[in-house]
């Protein structure tokens, strides 16, 4: 069912905001209230469209964009960072993130333009080894622009600037290198942001491929077991809908993976593989065959991500320092 802006009670509400053109539909944007103003926990794609739901969603239960304290964004991401520049010109409002996040934004406001990035890409897969025949065309991405630079940068453990409530910022990395999940420790309720989600798992990517001293999925593990020890009464994340179980639900993703990072160690032996073989050896929603190369682009994230913490636990390692990336058994 299409969901509806809700009154979730405790002076806590939710407005889907459509995602166009995504299968996920829509980011839940929760608002918080306080007697200085509501706070905001991600903010919604920048698109016409979603800017409309936001604010006549807001409205529906007597809440002004205008009014808006702050904004919350649990990471960078444009499905949950796009509009919060946009509230903030509305309101005056600040937008906080944590500082790992904060830190990308600010390389994307000073990084590479559309076209620059779009090349980047392209030589990233050929460095995975995929065939310049895969390449013909390029990639037809849309543009999106960087997020708003945050006003606050956010660490573990602290509350959130909401007068008369508690919210606390837990650091979770993985999905992001900031991503950060909101515990409303006056209402025991959960915001999960991507990082637990009922029945999907958020993308774990490493790119560049080869990136060094970087384990996203290995953070991502401990980021969960992290959640897994916390209770809550309800979990809201950012998408799908509010569900109970929190640590059932982390355990049972770190399970996912743990399948995974096996799936990927039978594809490997004592003859080098290529990242791009690799990835196009495992099982994805749709078939290798049948996926645009943006999708072939990001599943090799995420297999150079399972592939890199398997590196660091002993169990694979990369063939050689010359391209394609190639990956043998220990």
């Amino acid at each position: 069912m299409e969901p509806v802006p809700e009154d979730l009670g405790g002076g806590l509400w939710s407005v889907p905001v459509p995602i166009p053109g995504n299968p996920l539909a829509y980011t839940l944007v929760y608002a918080v209230e306080s007697p200085q103003g509501p706070v905001l926990i991600d903010a919604g794609w920048q698109h016409e469209d979603a800017w409309t739901a936001l604010r006549d969603g807001l409205g529906t239960f007597g809440i002004d964009v205008a009014d808006v304290r702050g904004v919350v964004v649990t990471h960078f991401h444009p499905d949950h960072a796009g509009l919060a520049g946009r509230v903030r010109e509305a309101s005056g409002a600040w937008i906080a993130m944590h500082r790992a996040d904060t830190e990308i934004v600010r390389m994307f406001h000073s990084a590479l333009g559309h076209e620059e990035r779009r090349r980047f890409d392209l030589t990233a897969m050929r460095r995975a080894g995929a065939a310049e025949s895969e390449l013909d065309g390029g990639m037809d991405q849309p543009r999106v622009d960087p997020p708003a630079i945050p006003d606050r940068a956010l660490d573990d453990g602290e509350l959130v600037d909401l007068p008369d409530r508690r919210l606390r910022v837990i650091w979770t990395p993985g999905h992001s290198p900031g991503h950060i999940c909101l515990h409303l420790e006056d209402g025991d309720r959960m915001f999960t942001g991507d990082h637990v989600l009922p029945r999907i798992t958020p993308h774990i990517g490493l790119y560049p491929y080869d990136t060094p001293d970087v384990d996203p999925l290995s953070d991502f593990l401990g980021s969960l077991d992290k959640i897994s020890a916390m209770s809550a009464a309800e979990v809201l994340p950012a998408h799908q809908y509010r569900f109970t179980g929190l640590s059932e639900r982390a355990r049972e993703i770190i399970g996912h993976h743990e399948e995974r990072l096996a799936e990927v160690t039978a594809l490997l032996s004592s003859r080098p593989v290529t990242l791009w073989d690799v990835t196009a050896g495992l099982t994805w929603r749709h078939p290798w065959e049948q996926m645009p190369l943006s999708a072939r682009r990001m599943a090799a994230g995420e297999a150079a991500a399972h592939l890199r913490t398997l590196e660091n636990r002993g169990t694979v390692s990369r063939e050689g320092d010359d391209d394609p990336l190639r990956y043998v058994l220990r």
